[in-house]
């Protein structure tokens, strides 16, 4: 028979969080808790400064790019590559990566992640990561428990 379980969100809905400092927005399509934790998925939409995360990589948790617009900088673990709309890129657990907008050029990309780890808290703990609200410690501790490990 099926069952009356669809989700929509409309794409003027405004996006769940914006960070102060940058002006990228991301917005929550699907988070882990709502698909009983199979995925999240998210719109990241850069703003006009340079902005992401350097080289860093996952233990649990896969993540994928989806270019939706304009051009972005993402790290395969060996080079920065210039990606444009409709390229992909997917980045199994243990895979070192990163990405990175271009100054001055609007872009948009889908993050996916398998399986749906709650990358809410950790999107919304940056703002506090870049305001230094934390001590070091307590940052180590935010990165270690959102599965956020850098580069050396």
């Amino acid at each position: 028979m099926g069952e009356v379980s669809a989700t929509y969100r409309p794409a003027t809905q405004r996006p769940d969080l914006v960070y102060p400092s940058s002006g990228v927005t991301i917005d929550y399509l699907a988070t882990g808790a709502s698909t009983d934790g199979e995925f999240g998925l998210y719109r990241w939409t850069a703003g006009p400064e340079e902005s992401g995360p350097a080289p860093h990589f996952h233990r649990t948790i896969s993540e994928s790019f989806f270019v939706l617009s304009g051009a972005m900088r993402i790290y395969t673990g060996t080079e920065w590559i210039e990606t444009t709309a409709g390229d992909y890129v997917y980045v199994p657990p243990g895979g070192l990566h990163g990405f990175r907008s271009i100054t001055g050029v609007p872009a948009s990309m889908l993050l996916l992640f398998t399986p749906g780890a709650p990358r809410e808290g950790y999107f919304e703990g940056l703002i506090d990561v870049a305001a230094g609200r934390m001590s070091d410690e307590e940052r180590a501790a935010f990165y270690d428990h959102h599965d956020n490990h850098w580069a050396r």
